[in-house]
């Protein structure tokens, strides 16, 4: 009921004024709005890597290079060229783009800097539950960098991971398969079908089966994805999109390696330091959604979009803490052990409203935008601990090529119910001075009510609050292929974490953290499908939770990035196509706390980022792809006692198209077979990159 008062509220005012004032204006002067994609590709048609689509960052229909705002994109051509299927590998190659470890079992970026688990969207609409999310039904992954609650909401310190999925397209029929084989016997088979029901309605069925292999021991699992959709116009103003997602994850939980003396623990980059019955890692997550888009004139539309989604989740795992030398010969010979288990389950609901309307007062143009989102989440959790032998919360066993797990059982150490409710509304104005100045600011309010009860101790806690969040962005615009801006914007992240769990005594009465972004930059379109941009920012965080020298927690903790980044993408040539980005971070905190002391380094922040890739066509069928990923040094954590030594990663590729229909390609992973570790959790587990491998693929087309 809220949402839908907040929707009258929000949109029928305006739904009037344009109607009276614009009456003779005609629905093809306004901009179709692009948010959701209109190109459906399964001929073998190749868009390219440029976008130009800058709809996700303002939710109007503004063209990226009119956005303040840096913003990456992984286009679906590059995301097949690369024969990547997981969310992870495929932002490896954004630089300013960090990839945790994520336990395991989890996505868990750090986007300048900022760590988080929750900040992923689905067409606009949050997707916050903790999985690896596949990339068979994505039309492409944009990367919006910088704190922007009015956007996004809650969280996105450092940025939003947003996926655009593929929909079914009235008119248009069409059908593709590919299938793919590792050297580590890794391999996958999908479909992606399209059938135009009639002239104005058409059904689209993506699907994937895909089981995994590595070079690790005991490492192994399936995935099954399916992902129907269904697009009808309903009239020549109003069109209706649905799907439904089915994604069952059953893998491995490989927590990595230990460290030793600050650096990763050498020689066993296979071994398995887990149990290979316990550690494993299910998921079983239903996604249903619904957009209807609806012009009121030729100056206003609206939209209306609803999510329900429905996670399964569990994990266990036995983990490797620390490689140990117990003799003091100066080298390892034993390591500790201890586990856990977490199961979860999550059910998400979300409507969003938006209306945009463009207009004039005077010689200003306006494209105004009005917006609401109501949120309820229901979680409950559970984790238990592992004992081993007679009692013991970890184990010392002997450093081997295969580690001997002692037997061990489980007892209940945490357990959670919540409920979180969360209204929003937001206004911002695209205003157009003259041609070459147009101003955009905004503010965004939100409501939060989290319920929490901790089912061992019983401690219940309510937490409501009420946060603004504003945004302004200065563009200068010299020449229609250019534009200079300016922005600030401000996000925050309640007490509760990312994950909105439980509340503890101490947290219930914490104020959010704050994150504040400055940032000017520069956008050239030098073709017309490349886009050439750069950025310096500045990103502070502020009132993080730390322990006082009492034992309380409190609000001192503050951190600052600083930072530049450059990104050239798109079609050089008609042959050439390319990627290109390069970030410098420099990140330190700026408070003394329990957890560090000011000046100590940021954890998992490179200073120094390249991801590159790029595809070169010879002939009509014949070209070769390359690639490469660069990091320098990083430290695990806050202790700054585990480093991470620099890497560089070389990639390769070879395609061949056969027919019109059908096509081949090798991909090379780590041609140098370079020795690297890309990403950690904490201090106490490593992942080590993977060797030389090679993949090879098959694409059909009809």
């Amino acid at each position: 009921m809220r949402l839908c008062v907040l929707l009258l509220a929000t949109t029928l005012p305006l739904s009037l004024v344009p109607a009276a004032a614009h009456a003779e204006e005609t629905a093809e002067e306004q901009p179709e709005r692009q948010y959701l994609p209109t190109e459906i590709v399964v001929t073998g048609a190749r868009a390219g890597y440029e976008m130009q689509d800058g709809s996700s960052g303002t939710k109007t229909p503004t063209p990226i290079i009119r956005v303040p705002q840096a913003i990456a994109a992984i286009t679906r051509d590059q995301l097949d060229d690369q024969n990547l299927r997981a969310l992870n590998d495929a932002l490896r190659f954004v630089p300013g783009v960090g990839i945790g470890s994520g336990e395991g079992h989890r996505d868990e970026l750090f986007i300048r800097g900022q760590r988080t688990t929750a900040d992923f969207y689905l067409d606009g609409l949050r997707d916050d539950a903790q999985y690896y999310r596949p990339l068979y039904n994505v039309e492409r992954v944009e990367v919006l960098k910088g704190p922007n609650a009015l956007i996004f909401g809650r969280g996105a310190g450092g940025g939003a991971i947003n996926r655009v999925s593929k929909v079914a397209e009235p008119g248009r029929s069409g059908a593709g398969a590919a299938a793919s084989i590792d050297t580590f016997g890794a391999f996958d088979i999908s479909g992606d079908v399209s059938a135009a029901l009639s002239d104005t309605a058409a059904l689209r069925l993506n699907g994937i089966y895909e089981e995994f292999d590595n070079e690790r021991d005991a490492f192994g699992g399936r995935f099954i994805g399916i992902n129907p959709t269904v697009t009808a116009q309903l009239g020549e103003r109003t069109r209706l999109s649905a799907g439904y997602t089915y994604d069952d994850d059953r893998r491995v939980t490989d927590r990595g390696l230990p460290p030793f003396a600050g650096r990763p623990l050498r020689g066993f980059d296979k071994t398995f330091f887990g149990d290979r019955d316990y550690n494993t890692s299910t998921l079983a997550a239903h996604i249903l959604r619904a957009r209807i888009d609806h012009r009121l004139s030729g100056s206003a539309s609206a939209n209306l979009a609803v999510q329900y989604a429905d996670y399964d989740k569990y994990y266990g795992n036995i983990v490797p803490e620390l490689a140990l030398d117990t003799d003091a010969d100066g080298r390892p010979d034993s390591v500790r052990l201890s586990g856990y288990d977490s199961a979860t389950q999550r059910s998400n609901f979300i409507g969003q409203g938006n209306l945009v309307f463009t207009g004039a007062t005077g010689a200003i143009n306006h494209t105004l935008l009005l917006g609401a989102e109501f949120t309820r989440q229901d979680t409950d959790a559970q984790r238990n601990r592992v004992r081993f032998g007679t009692g013991q919360l970890t184990a010392t066993v002997p450093l081997a090529g295969t580690i001997r797990v002692p037997a061990f059982g489980t007892e209940t150490q945490l357990g959670s119910r919540s409920e979180l409710e969360v209204v929003s509304a937001y206004v911002q104005d695209q205003v157009e001075i003259t041609p070459w100045l147009e101003v955009i600011g905004g503010v965004r309010f939100d409501r939060f009510a989290l319920d929490s009860v901790n089912t061992v101790t019983g401690f219940a806690a309510r937490r409501a609050e009420s946060r603004w969040s504003p945004r302004f962005g200065l563009i200068l615009k010299p020449a229609d292929t250019v534009s200079l801006y300016a922005s600030y914007s401000e996000s925050f992240l309640p007490a509760s974490g990312d994950q909105f769990t439980v509340l503890s005594a101490s947290s219930a009465v914490l104020e959010p953290e704050a994150f504040t972004s400055r940032e000017i930059g520069i956008k050239w379109a030098p073709a017309t499908n490349l886009l050439a941009t750069a950025a310096v920012f500045r990103l502070d965080r502020s009132n993080t939770p730390a322990t006082d020298a009492q034992g309380l927690t409190v609000l001192t903790g503050e951190s600052r990035i600083e930072g530049a980044e450059f990104s050239l993408a798109g079609s050089v040539t008609r042959r050439l196509h390319l990627n290109v980005g390069y970030t410098y971070l420099d990140g330190e905190v700026r408070s003394a706390t329990s957890a560090a002391p000011a000046g100590r380094r940021l954890p998992q922040v490179p200073e120094h980022q390249l991801g590159a890739w790029a595809r070169y066509n010879f002939t009509d069928r014949l070209g070769l792809g390359f690639g490469v990923i660069h990091q320098s040094s990083q430290f695990a954590s806050f202790t700054n006692a585990v480093m991470l030594p620099a890497y560089t990663r070389v990639d390769a590729a070879a395609f061949f198209q056969a027919s019109d229909r059908l096509s081949f390609q090798v991909n090379v992973e780590n041609l140098t077979d370079a020795r690297y570790y890309p990403s950690a959790h904490n201090d106490i587990n490593i992942q080590p990159g993977r060797p030389l491998h090679a993949r090879v693929g098959v694409r059909l087309a009809y």
